[in-house]
């Protein structure tokens, strides 16, 4: 029985459900952006409908153009792309999309701001990445599945945390923090990588 606002603030804590922030949470929270999550079947909708509308024109359009490679579905996307951003009259606001974006922007009425990175990091490598969280063993390595990498300035049982940042020609940088301090940097092969999704 709840008698008081105490007992109110209890039985919110017990009854909200605990949710698992993912990578896409973790690098809005970094960038300063309150995540509002659509809980209702409205709100899932009104997304949702834009995405099918625009993948169901995607298919057709590949089908009438006899589309066979990933190559030529890419300029039918980018096409498409343009098309919605610098032709199509949006439904609801009755404005193209680029332009309605620029008068919002002229007029200082955007919600968009300029991106900064905040303490403690220094790098966008540290934000937009995949994060792993490891502890030390006795001999200050660190195991992601079978590959095992000794970490400078860290101690055993330190918890580590990783940022991996995908580079060109199959490297990823893996950036290793501890206490939200940067202390080591390595290369590391993408095929060593096993089982990590980017």
């Amino acid at each position: 029985m709840i008698t008081s606002l105490d007992d109110y603030s209890r039985f919110l804590l017990y009854a909200t459900p605990v949710r698992k922030e993912t990578s896409w949470t973790q690098v809005l929270i970094d960038c300063n952006v309150k995540v509002s999550y659509a809980l209702s079947p409205q709100a899932k909708g009104k997304v949702e409908r834009s995405y099918q509308w625009l993948q169901d024109r995607l298919v057709r359009t590949c089908v009438r153009e006899n589309v066979s490679d990933i190559k030529h579905a890419q300029m039918v996307l980018n096409q498409e792309i343009k098309r919605y951003n610098y032709r199509q009259v949006h439904s609801t606001t009755q404005e193209v999309p680029h332009y309605r974006l620029k008068k919002a922007l002229e007029e200082k009425k955007s919600l968009f701001r300029e991106f900064k990175i905040k303490e403690p990091f220094k790098s966008a490598k540290d934000i937009f990445c995949l994060r792993l969280d490891r502890v030390a063993d006795a001999y200050r390595k660190i195991s992601i599945n079978n590959l095992k990498l000794k970490v400078n300035k860290v101690n055993p049982r330190d918890k580590v945390n990783l940022r991996i940042y995908p580079l060109k020609k199959g490297l990823c940088e893996t950036r290793f923090r501890v206490k939200n301090q940067l202390v080591d940097i390595q290369k590391v092969r993408s095929a060593d990588l096993k089982g990590v999704h980017f």
